[in-house]
């Protein structure tokens, strides 16, 4: 398993949640971002720079991920592609989406984008808060656990 973080818009309390896991359960941690990123210096966490563009952070995710590794996003298609592929994808918020609950989200998305496009202003995602920092750290925590219980630590 290896952790794959949709870093440029990822909030800096759930990448320092998960430099602290990465080296906690031993697993390969590699933030994608158009831009250069300061991390702890670790061998299980690593940057990997894209160029900038649209989608060109999710596109190197999809190319790369491998069926049971996780993906930190709030992209809804990236986290359906992810799906698609046999990965995970979790939210900065502590949404896990899985197979059941991507289509609706999908939807809902697209929903919105309709809605934003005819002039209607939807607001924006409420400010990331203690009780988000607390849900992404709960499920992170659960998913790791579940992985070392399957395959043993440090076996990424």
């Amino acid at each position: 398993m290896k952790i794959w973080v949709d870093a440029d818009a990822c909030p800096v309390v759930v990448k320092d949640i998960l430099f602290r896991a990465a080296e906690r359960a031993g697993v390969a941690l590699i933030l994608v971002a158009n831009q250069p990123l300061n991390t702890p210096n670790s061998s299980y966490i690593k940057t990997l720079q894209v160029p900038r563009g649209f989608d060109v952070a999710d596109d190197e995710i999809v190319r790369r991920v491998a069926a049971g590794d996780l993906v930190i996003t709030s992209d809804i298609p990236l986290a359906a592609e992810v799906i698609a592929k046999g990965g995970q994808a979790l939210s900065p918020r502590g949404e896990l989406y899985t197979t059941e609950n991507i289509r609706a989200r999908l939807n809902m998305r697209d929903f919105l984008d309709t809605m934003r496009a005819s002039g209607v202003d939807t607001g924006g995602p409420a400010a990331f808060s203690q009780r988000d920092r607390q849900a992404f750290a709960n499920c992170l925590d659960r998913i790791l656990t579940k992985f070392l219980n399957l395959e043993g630590p440090g076996s990424a």
